[in-house]
């Protein structure tokens, strides 16, 4: 019988939450047992009490309440949380400069031919893109159809060359005869590397307009992303192998942008989605015009 009860309470709370038109009272009485409605929030059974609650961020709660016991049953949050993202990909990106005006900042033999995009060439097997994502959240806007989402993570991009360039911070210029300089610069090294990367490392926050198409089922339904990401650059250096010196990092500062604005996107199904990213201004500050992308796998829940 109670449980009867209990039933009817609930559907006549219900119903008075969603009643369009406002009634002439606050309080039904039936006379078999006792359903007292309080407004639209509250409805008493007995010595069952029902409350429904409403906070933000949080979603609607109902509360059951009886003499020994308290059950709260939650609609779903608008805020999801997703820790520890994984992106594998591979690293590119398009050079537009115009080495006639680069200046100091590349350097060649006397003889040899003028340095050219050629010489920044990248192997596109070995040049790597590796992100993680310390955590991924995104708010419901519209329905949990409609999120914003944004997160904080480093991106890892390896960038290896066919050419035996090398990047230093300053000293003495290469075939110069002993001329120093304060200033970064790259040139055509005279030996022969088995590995020659640049690598750089940026803390990023993206923020992006997510679409779900299945809201109940986010972990197997389609999605897709599309925004932009802020990148700092923190780390950057230039790692070199080969039989003369062995295995060199040597850190410094090469003349890349401290900040990097990038386009990003991503779709997929469930746990499994593709992603990419274009940065439309040069990593470099001066003289070089290189505009990196990115393309890969990413692991997530949503």
């Amino acid at each position: 019988m109670k449980k009867i009860l209990l039933f009817v309470g609930i559907a006549t709370f219900t119903l008075s939450s969603f009643a369009q038109e406002p009634t002439k009272t606050d309080t039904t009485v039936v006379k078999a047992d006792t359903i007292i409605v309080y407004k639209n929030d509250t409805t008493r059974i007995g010595k069952i009490l029902i409350i429904k609650k409403h906070k933000k961020n949080y979603g609607d709660s109902v509360s059951i309440i009886t003499d020994s016991s308290s059950m709260i049953v939650k609609k779903k949050s608008k805020i999801t949380t997703n820790f520890i993202v994984f992106d594998l990909g591979f690293a590119n990106w398009i050079d537009k400069t115009n080495y006639a005006t680069a200046g100091s900042y590349v350097v060649t033999k006397a003889g040899t031919p003028a340095f050219s995009a050629d010489d920044m060439r990248l192997r596109a097997g070995k040049s790597v893109n590796v992100n993680i994502w310390f955590f991924m959240q995104k708010i419901a806007l519209i329905k949990n159809n409609v999120n914003l989402k944004y997160g904080l993570g480093v991106e890892l991009q390896n960038y290896s060359f066919r050419s035996p360039i090398s990047f230093k911070e300053d000293g003495i210029i290469p075939y110069s005869g002993g001329a120093i300089t304060n200033s970064p610069f790259i040139f055509r090294d005279s030996i022969t590397f088995t590995k020659n990367k640049l690598a750089t490392k940026y803390l990023t926050i993206p923020v992006m307009l997510n679409f779900a198409a299945n809201n109940k089922t986010s972990k197997r339904g389609f999605g897709a992303s599309v925004g932009v990401s802020f990148g700092y650059l923190y780390k950057q250096r230039n790692k070199q192998k080969s039989s003369l010196y062995g295995k060199q990092r040597n850190q410094g500062d090469y003349n890349l942008q401290k900040f990097k604005f990038s386009y990003t996107a991503e779709a997929g199904l469930g746990s499994f989605r593709l992603f990419g990213s274009y940065t439309p201004k040069s990593i470099f500050e001066n003289s070089l015009d290189i505009r990196p992308y990115n393309i890969g796998l990413r692991f997530s829940n949503w």
